[in-house]
Parts: structure tokens; sequence; C-alpha cells
């Protein structure tokens, strides 16, 4: 039998997991101050939506840039599309996602799920959600990162996440 982690247990997880995974992509983050905020321009938005067992949603935001740096890292090719950034932001936050789910179920015993990476323009607003944990990080190119952690504004009694 699994337990649920606390907010500061998955806050810890999802700040370690993403920066590591990141940093395999060539991309250095570092943790920001609660009072500072991931703004910017041209801001893209990854999203997964976690099921079967763990009812929650995952945001990654960030701009164009940074999404082309992770591209070009990634496949090692200087000319990147926007598509091409696409296609490899939904990869790497799969990627992302996966090792976090790892890293749940020895706790959890959750065998959970996600759905395909969606990616869209803006810093998008998870409707029925609410923000649970928001981590914010600048990277070795002072581009600004936000990984948003949404709960359903009723969470089921049976969530394994809190």
């Amino acid at each position: 039998m699994g337990r649920t982690l606390s907010r500061d247990e998955l806050r810890t997880l999802l700040d370690q997991v993403t920066r590591d995974i990141t940093n395999e992509a060539g991309v250095v983050l570092r943790p920001l101050d609660g009072g500072e905020q991931a703004p910017g321009e041209d801001l893209y938005t990854v999203y997964i939506t976690f099921n079967r067992g763990i009812n929650s949603r995952l945001a990654l935001c960030a701009g164009m840039s940074l999404f082309v740096r992770l591209a070009r890292n990634i496949t090692m090719m200087e000319d990147i599309s926007p598509q091409d950034a696409e296609d490899v932001a939904k990869e790497y936050f799969n990627v992302l996602c996966g090792h976090i789910l790892a890293r749940l179920f020895p706790v959890t015993k959750v065998p959970a799920r996600f759905s395909v990476p969606a990616f869209c323009p803006g810093q998008q607003v998870m409707e029925g959600f609410s923000e649970n944990i928001i981590l914010n990080f600048t990277s070795d190119q002072r581009e600004r990162v936000q990984l948003t952690h949404y709960i359903p504004c009723s969470p089921p009694a049976d969530a394994a996440l809190e």
C-alpha cells in the first residue's frame, strides 16, 4: 500500500526531476526565489494531464527561445523551425513527466498515466484546476521557466497527490 506525498515532498520531487532532465538536455536551471516570477514575451506552454490514479495537470511555460535551444541541443541541429521546437518540447516534456511518474510510483504505488503533451502559445489557464505548486527557474542563459502543478478545483477523495 502506497502513501500520499505531502505538498513539500511533491515540490522537491518536481524541482529535482525538472532540473535533472533539463540539464541532461543541455540547459541548466536554477530556482528563483518565491518573489520572482517567470514573465516574458513570446511565451508558450507545454502541458499534460495525469490520469488513472492521479488527477492533476502539469504545465511548463517558457519563451520560445528556451524551446528552440532545447531543440538545438537535443537534435544537434542549428536550423530549428517552429514546428521542430514544438515537437521537441512535447517529447522533452513526455520524458520529464515519465521520470516524475517513475519517481512517484515507489512511494504512491499508483500506476498512473498521462496524456500526450500539448503545446500552445501563451501561458495557459487550466479551466477547472487551481495552482497547487509553482516552481520558477532561470536558465544558464537567463531564460525564465515556470513549472506549475495543477489540481482539480474539487479533488476526488482517492487522489494520490495532495
